[in-house]
């Protein structure tokens, strides 16, 4: 009975999709290739190709490899490029942020631009492992050529995109510098700030975001339009306003403008090119965890905003969380499509949230098409802090990821795991959605990667339906006192500045947080002093760069990692000029880590699933379906139903009724029948692909390419594209 009424639903739902793609408006674009990151300017990782079906999808089989050969040996480097296909030229990054152009049927290679060669900004090794996501082609119909834009650390690159050097008459002799030209008043030498996503275009004109330190002291996120031929700023949107402008009365500081950062984007945009709408989703202001600096509703932070893509004008914002205390950025593009709502077709713009939710606009007026109610939440913050009383949440669409996290939601793979998990649940006081960060401890689930991340959502146009993975494991916040509070003769000049830069994510004995958040400790068996300081005066994967540490204070912080310091005879305090100054603005309180909630063999303290592919109906709001993505093949030996595991990259979706999608710890790629989540296809990966496919079709023969990088809890790193075909 119970395996009739699965066939019974299974029927209804093919049903459903078929209506769906009867009502739907065909796709207004041409999405058989793969030219922007994520798909198309619209953002909705879909494929129009139809070649592979769930009657063939079997028979895929390895096309080529190309590998890279720059990851890093010590397993720490990562690929999660997708990457883009322009007439018959795919264009990807490495481990070490070198850009590269290969034959998209073949896999055979024709160039490699190093950033880092003589005459780039750094030449040491250690420090070149930078998260780039993808890049961005343009042709200049005026006959200035193909170029291709792409950032490794704070440079924005134009690359010829024919022979692959610098396009000189860019910005400065091929690239410009994104810490400059934000209308702050800052040495550039001396702030943080990389490309992750890609920018996109709108007719001569490159949008890009960034991403930025989420500690104080963080540059502004602010939007800004560059001229593609020359390099020169166009316009640029303050998502902190200045006086005068649209969201500065929603700071209490009226000079927060002048000293708060972030509200930055770094997932990427959507570009609606026929209205001349672009799509832009930000992040929280910083600091993270702590807004008593920062009092206020703290627009254009954690907001979609609808810009005019010519000139940088507000058109329209959403704020889905108001003065976030919880680092709930938005993650994700957003996706464009047009659906029928209320009877009628609307052009909607979809975003998915870190906490599970998809809110759902239409895109020209950014009213929602579904209710969303500001509901009440706890405010009892820290001594100085100030919550926001109400946090929107949506009716509708349903969410795709569970949202409470309960006693009764502990794994209970064993009786000792589950007696090791409760004990630790219990000394986490609160557990209630939005309750302020304190120093009882507040569980944040889904946790700080999601719910959603930045490997986005896929949208099919003909059905409106969106295809969405999640990671379903929470992970703990608790506050303490920042350390600086204690005497100054009580710490060594090393230690003070360990506390200041690196406690928060590496723990106040070094000992780390999982693979995540390394171990310093036995540093100097490691790493040479020189790499050391490469790293921090760099960064490393998602590890930001801290260039405004002074040398005096630099090289205290290097004796004290390296274990080289020489402790002041007893009773002498240390020499006034080693102790730097407490840097203004600091906040008073710092977390003591990013605490994933896991047994100790490692594995998710949750009840599974911990890892999912979700559908959900955008007409409806309903959620269709929901099955777990990838297993731990030890517990699937042991009996145990696949898990799911937690997952970073997103999914495409096809005309040819597929859900491609790796992004599983297991690495494995993965087809699943869009209509009812049956998987149909795996196959190994050599290192796993935390990355979203790019699908694209070449003399008829249809491709899916998956950049194998690795290198994220505890997966070895990769340095390989995958590419796979039916057999020719």
């Amino acid at each position: 009975m119970k395996k009739r009424k699965l066939q019974l639903a299974g029927i209804a739902l093919l049903l459903a999709c078929f209506a769906h793609s009867c009502q739907q408006p065909a796709p207004d674009e041409n999405h058989a290739g793969w030219p922007v990151y994520a798909g198309s300017k619209t953002a909705i990782r879909y494929s129009s190709n139809r070649q592979i079906h769930p009657g063939n999808v079997n028979l895929l089989e390895q096309a080529w490899v190309y590998d890279t050969g720059d990851k890093d040996p010590g397993n720490r480097s990562q690929i999660q490029c997708n990457p883009i296909v322009v007439e018959g030229i795919l264009f990807g990054t490495s481990p070490q942020s070198k850009l590269f152009a290969l034959h998209a049927a073949t896999g055979e290679p024709l160039w490699v631009f190093d950033p880092y060669t003589p005459g780039g900004q750094v030449k040491t090794p250690e420090a070149v492992y930078h998260i780039n996501r993808g890049v961005t082609y343009w042709q200049d119909e005026q006959g200035g050529g193909k170029r291709i834009f792409y950032s490794a650390g704070p440079r924005l690159y134009c690359i010829d995109a024919e022979k692959g050097v610098p396009v000189t008459g860019f910005g400065s002799n091929g690239f410009i510098d994104l810490r400059e030209n934000l209308d702050v008043e800052i040495n550039p030498e001396e702030a943080y700030a990389v490309g992750t996503s890609p920018g996109i275009i709108y007719k001569d004109l490159l949008i890009v975001g960034m991403r930025l330190s989420e500690d104080a002291g963080a540059l502004p996120g602010h939007i800004r339009a560059f001229d593609a031929r020359t390099g020169e700023r166009r316009w640029i949107f303050h998502t902190i306003p200045h006086p005068g402008e649209l969201g500065y009365d929603t700071w209490e500081d009226p000079n927060a403008w002048k000293r708060i950062g972030g509200a930055n984007n770094w997932a990427g945009m959507a570009l609606d090119e026929k209205r001349g709408i672009v799509f832009v989703p930000t992040g929280s202001a910083s600091p993270d965890f702590w807004g008593g600096g920062r009092k206020g509703q703290n627009l254009f932070a954690n907001s979609l905003v609808a810009l005019d893509a010519a000139t940088g004008r507000h058109i329209w914002h959403y704020q889905v969380i108001h003065h976030d205390l919880w680092d709930r950025d938005l993650p994700a593009t957003p996706g464009l499509i047009t659906l029928r709502h209320g009877g009628r077709r609307i052009d909607a713009v979809a975003q998915i949230t870190k906490h599970g939710y998809i809110f759902l606009f239409d895109r020209q007026s950014g009213e929602p098409l579904f209710p969303i109610e500001e509901k009440p939440v706890p405010t009892e913050g820290l001594p100085g802090e100030a919550p926001w009383p109400t946090q929107p949440i949506p009716a509708l669409p349903e969410p795709f990821a569970r949202q409470q996290f309960g006693p009764e939601d502990i794994a209970r793979l064993s009786p000792e795991s589950h007696a090791y998990l409760l004990e630790r649940y219990n000394k986490v006081a609160y557990r209630e959605p939005f309750t302020p960060p304190g120093k009882g401890g507040v569980w944040i689930f889904p946790g700080f990667d999601g719910g959603g991340e930045w490997g986005g959502a896929a949208i099919d146009p003909e059905s409106g339906i969106l295809y969405v993975n999640s990671s379903e494991l929470p992970w703990s916040l608790t506050m303490i006192d920042r350390p600086e509070a204690e005497p100054a003769e009580a710490l060594s000049p090393g230690r003070q500045a360990y506390n200041r830069y690196c406690l928060a994510c590496h723990g106040a004995g070094r000992q780390g947080y999982g693979d995540a958040f390394p171990t310093l400790l036995g540093l100097r068996e490691k790493y040479k002093e020189t790499e050391v300081k490469a790293i921090i005066e760099n960064g490393r994967n998602m590890m930001p760069a801290f260039p405004q540490i002074g040398a005096e204070e630099k090289a205290a912080l290097l004796a004290f990692l390296l274990e080289k310091e020489q402790a002041p005879p007893p009773g002498r305090q240390a020499p006034a000029q080693a102790q730097a100054a407490k840097p203004a603005g600091l906040p008073p309180y710092i977390m003591t880590g990013y605490h994933r909630f896991l047994d100790e063999n490692g594995y998710p303290g949750i009840t599974p699933p911990w890892g999912t592919l979700n559908a959900v109906d955008l007409n409806s709001g309903k959620l269709l379906w929901k099955v777990p993505l990838g297993e731990y093949p030890e517990l699937t030996a042991r009996g145990i139903p696949p898990t799911g595991t937690e997952n970073y990259g997103g999914p495409v979706v096809t005309a040819g009724g597929l859900v491609f999608i790796a992004a599983t710890k297991d690495e494995k790629i993965r087809a699943f029948d869009k209509t009812d989540g049956k998987a149909l296809w795996e196959a190994p990966l050599p290192a796993a692909g935390y990355a979203t496919p790019a699908v694209y079709s070449i003399g008829g023969r249809q491709f899916v390419v998956i950049a194998c990088g690795g290198g994220k809890i505890g997966s070895k790193s990769g340095s390989q594209y995958v590419a796979f075909a039916l057999p020719e």
